[in-house]
């Protein structure tokens, strides 16, 4: 008779090593399909739609320290994003009264129709590239991602 060899489960640290390992394979793969179709459909980068995307939110404007913040990236990074679409009529720059050093940056109307349009390609994009995944299941792994990020947090 043959004697049952136990299996010693694995630790759960291992299972969310894994798991890490391919939400960081995802979101690359996500992310450097996105960033080629910017470039190659519109001519633009992740970088800048992702400035775009936070002025759009912020219609009356963001200080630009705070945009470096609000997109984690440095002042020189927000700048030479900013100069180049204020020289396209996409953004403008306006005085801070009473703060001579300080500048607002916010979309023109061009800006805010640019960025509309590539919202709505984004849009779809992101759609598209997670079109395997039912709307149950996405909201399941939202979801779930949320309650990580949210006990993450907590620690």
């Amino acid at each position: 008779m043959k004697a049952k060899s136990k299996t010693i489960p694995e630790p759960i640290s291992k299972t969310r090593l894994r798991l890490w390992l391919r939400l960081l394979k995802l979101s690359a793969g996500i992310e450097a399909e996105l960033r080629r179709r910017l470039r190659d459909g519109h001519d633009t980068t992740l970088p800048r739609f992702d400035v775009l995307a936070a002025l759009s939110r912020h219609p009356d404007g963001l200080k630009m320290s705070d945009l470096s913040g609000y997109l984690k990236v440095s002042n020189g990074n927000v700048t030479g994003i900013v100069d180049r679409l204020t020289e396209e009529g996409l953004a403008l720059r306006v005085a801070i009264p009473g703060d001579r050093r300080a500048q607002l940056a916010r979309l023109t109307p061009k800006g805010k129709q640019a960025f509309d349009t590539l919202a709505e390609h984004h849009e779809a994009w992101v759609d598209e590239l997670l079109g395997g995944l039912s709307l149950d299941e996405a909201e399941t792994l939202s979801r779930l991602l949320e309650k990580a990020r949210t006990e993450d947090d907590a620690a």
